[in-house]
Order: C-alpha cells, then structure tokens, then sequence
C-alpha cells in the first residue's frame, strides 16, 4: 500500500475548508489513505512575519471575492463568517482528542466543524460550540468539553503544530505525499497528476 497523504489545515482557513471536503475523493481515486492534521496559522505567522488575508492591504479584499468565488467554482456550499478569522485551538483538540477514538468519524467531525463556521456561521473557537458539534456525531459533548482541556490534547496540538512547521508547514491547506509538498486547493489538479503519473 502507497504510504497516506499528511493533510495539514487550519480551521479558519477557507481554501483548507474546500481541500477539507475534497481531499478523501481525490485520495481514494489513487488507493491513498489521508492523514489529517489540524494546525494553528497563528503560530506558523509567528515564524514566516504573515498575517491573516483579509488584513492584509489590497490582497484582503481580493481574498474575499476568490474565497466566494471559488466555492462556487468547486460546488462548495460557503457565507463568509461574521467573525473571521477565529483561533482554532478548539476544534482542532476536539480533533485530536476524536482522532485517537475513531479516524473516520473524527474526519466527519472535522468537515463537520468547517460547515458549521462556513456555512451556519457558527463560532467553533467557542468549546461550547464545538461540543455541540461533535455531539451531532455522537460523541458526549461533557467528556469533549473536558478533553479541551486536558493537558494531553493541550500538548498533542501543540506538538502536531510544532512538528509541522519544523516540517516547513507554512499554510493551509498543506499536503505532503510521499515527501513531496503541495500548497493550496488550487494544487489539486497537480496532486491528481502526480498521483496517477509519479513525480513531474
């Protein structure tokens, strides 16, 4: 079997929402599993002096056309949330945390945290919020209120964070196959190239 595919992606991220609810197709059309793994842009700015797209001059506003623009591309459903960006310590421990209890539903957690900011424009910096997520699927939203807390998922994040830029992780969505990086949904077609062909 061909090793996973490393799908890095910060839950404010936009384009990594699109990557988020694309990736299992393009993986399993090529017999490729995916690892996901959730991180924070927040400390990757830290380290590369960026900031959050819509602050930034002149490519904020275009950002915010191509974002619209290109969920409908991609037949994506999309409302620019009210509040934006978000820090996603939240979602991604309660991603962390349902990861080590079940991948695949901690993959439907994960999409399903997205469309919740995305689309319901609901807040999933918030924990409460993100436990009522998860609680959809089936998880106890009182024992993901206290694993946001534990200090395990609280360093489990950190580490999966500090691994991935010490990796060159520096955006999301970030994939990595077979050592090879591919940044952005608008890399996709070049994965499903390299992918069916091999290396180019």
């Amino acid at each position: 079997m061909p090793a996973p595919m490393d799908f890095y992606f910060d839950y404010s991220s936009p384009y990594g929402y699109f990557a988020a609810m694309k990736i299992e197709d393009l993986a399993a059309k090529h017999g490729r599993s995916v690892n996901w793994k959730p991180i924070l842009l927040g400390a990757v700015f830290k380290v590369t002096g960026s900031q959050p797209l819509p602050s930034l001059p002149l490519k904020g506003p275009y950002a915010i056309r191509d974002i619209a623009r290109s969920a409908r591309f991609y037949g994506i459903a999309y409302k620019q949330p009210s509040k934006f960006p978000i820090a996603g310590q939240a979602p991604s421990r309660a991603f962390y945390w349902a990861n080590e209890r079940d991948p695949a539903l901690a993959k439907k957690l994960a999409q399903a945290l997205y469309q919740a900011f995305f689309v319901e424009d609901r807040d999933i910096s918030s924990p409460e919020i993100t436990a009522d997520v998860a609680a959809t699927l089936g998880f106890k939203r009182d024992e993901v209120l206290a694993a946001l807390n534990d200090p395990a998922i609280k360093d489990k994040l950190k580490n999966e964070v500090d691994a991935a830029i010490k990796l060159g992780v520096f955006g999301s969505p970030y994939i990595v196959i077979d050592g090879e990086p591919f940044w952005g949904i608008d890399r996709f077609d070049q994965i499903d190239r390299w992918l069916a062909r091999g290396p180019f």
